[in-house]
């Protein structure tokens, strides 16, 4: 069997005519540096610098795109690693679950996942055997002897993969200690970074303080009064904490925030209603479902109009119904693929947050949705008017191919490219960046291809939209306005 490769054409369009000029435009971009200003890779990966684990725990155990589909397929999570310690059937053998792994790699024809993963282990780690149960060994060893080498330590694959800044998530109580070491320790693309120089950053993320519904939510205001230094007695205080918190994270080199709201809902309470509410939740643990979605819309107002005071960019990832299986999640908790997108409607539910701040020129605010339909109908529209709003990229279940050329079109005749945000990866796995940003760069070429080619486009033009779709649009939308 010959040794397993990868097309250079891969993603591009199949026409003939268009295929030479996508090629073209995507040359010019493939060696652009990354910035991700989005995503969920821990920040001690980067602080500590130890060594990946095992095959396993890079590729599979982490990663809920992948045991997603393992699961749809009759694999349980703790055959595949995945449960809390003592659960039954978990799986301690990281060769085993690589196994089951590799075994299902049929699963994943046609999906994105396939794509970085190829990319992962054909560009960076130099596999030449398609996974297959009876590669898997073979494959695991050779992963295992890489992962022993000090270039592929997280800080090192920083400099291969050509990131020149990337963005965590963290919670609003972080001490951001490590954030502020990093900001000392590591250097540019080029080398000579200063103190102070953050390549990696912050984002402030408070989804768990702003539902007073969701379980542990006092606890978690206890923590937030901890790190903010604030005794949070009641509502006035709360909003104190909060701000003291953003201002941590600004000084941090943090330039967002992150709010991942079932609803895109941004009506403002009455002060009056929000402190009486927030009261009774506070002592006593007293609110209805109504009253948690109320509080939570009047929360990211109250955002929005911190974000005018400090020039925080307000990322918003509504639509996702969280942890959809209420067995799954009492027994593995958050984030295990269990969570599926609704219906979301924008042009009512931002309404107070544009009408109040749409124009202010130290505001800036990031949609992103999963429900693809309300790209032409409302998100493209409100982002082609509003100077405060950018369209983000697709994401999570639209961070595929199909999906990306589908924006493409719904937005650009409404929204141009200056109004959208450049791509986010949105990945805790640290070595799928540089596949998801190379398919993106793909899929935009092919779509500025396809308008050279019908004569709409230049191709200079195109070149050039190519650069600031994967480059220097992502810099400008998370930049703060006033910088």
């Amino acid at each position: 069997m010959s040794d397993w490769t990868l097309h250079p054409d891969r993603a591009l369009p199949a026409d003939p005519a268009t295929r030479p000029v996508a090629r073209e435009i995507y040359e010019t971009t493939r060696d652009l540096p990354i910035v991700s200003m989005h995503g969920h890779v821990d920040v001690a990966a980067f602080a500590d610098d130890t060594p990946f684990g095992d095959p396993a725990q890079l590729f599979v155990v982490p990663d809920h795109y992948l045991t997603r589909m393992l699961v749809s397929q009759g694999t349980p999570l703790p055959a595949l690693g995945v449960g809390p310690e003592g659960a039954p059937g978990l799986e301690k053998d990281p060769r085993a679950i690589w196994r089951r792994f590799c075994e299902g790699w049929k699963h994943f024809r046609g999906t994105p996942t396939r794509y970085w993963i190829e990319h992962e282990l054909v560009e960076i780690f130099g596999i030449t055997r398609r996974p297959s149960a009876e590669t898997a060994d073979a494959i695991y060893d050779q992963l295992a002897e890489r992962l022993e080498d000090p270039a592929f330590r997280p800080r090192a694959l920083l400099d291969e993969f050509r990131i020149e800044v990337i963005a965590t998530t963290d919670p609003a109580w972080s001490d951001l200690a490590q954030h502020q070491r990093l900001a000392q320790e590591l250097k540019g693309l080029d080398g000579t970074g200063t103190p102070g120089s953050a390549r990696v950053l912050p984002t402030f993320r408070p989804d768990p303080l702003l539902h007073p519904a969701r379980p542990g939510w006092r606890d978690d205001v206890a923590r937030l009064a901890t790190a903010s230094g604030i005794e949070i007695g009641g509502y006035a205080a709360y909003l104190d904490a909060l701000r003291e918190r953003r201002r941590a994270f600004v000084a941090a080199g943090g330039t967002a925030t992150d709010h991942g709201h079932l609803s895109a809902d941004t009506t403002p309470l009455p002060d009056d209603v929000a402190a009486e509410l927030f009261a009774r939740a506070l002592a006593r643990g007293e609110v209805t479902a109504e009253e948690n979605a109320a509080f939570s819309g009047h929360m990211l107002f109250q955002m929005a109009a911190m974000s005018c005071e400090d020039g925080l960019v307000m990322q918003l990832h509504p639509g996702v119904l969280r942890d959809h299986d209420p067995e799954r999640f009492a027994t593995f908790g958050p984030d295990k693929g269990y969570d599926i997108p609704v219906v979301t409607e924008y042009a009512n539910g931002l309404r107070p947050v544009l009408n109040a701040f749409g124009h202010a020129e130290n505001f800036r605010m990031i949609a992103f949705t999963v429900d693809e339909d309300v790209y032409s109908r409302e998100l493209a529209p409100l982002a082609g008017v509003y100077p405060a709003l950018r369209l983000g990229a697709p994401w999570w279940f639209l961070d595929e191919p199909d999906a990306m050329r589908r924006f493409r079109e719904a937005a650009t005749g409404t929204a141009g490219f200056s109004n959208t945000s450049g791509f986010v990866d949105d990945t805790r796995a640290f070595c799928s960046i540089p596949a998801r940003h190379d398919l993106n760069r793909r899929v935009d070429a092919g779509f500025l291809a396809r308008l050279v080619v019908e004569h709409r486009l230049e191709l200079d033009e195109a070149v050039d939209t190519a650069a600031d779709l994967a480059y220097h649009l992502p810099k400008k939308a998370y930049a703060p306005p006033s910088a």
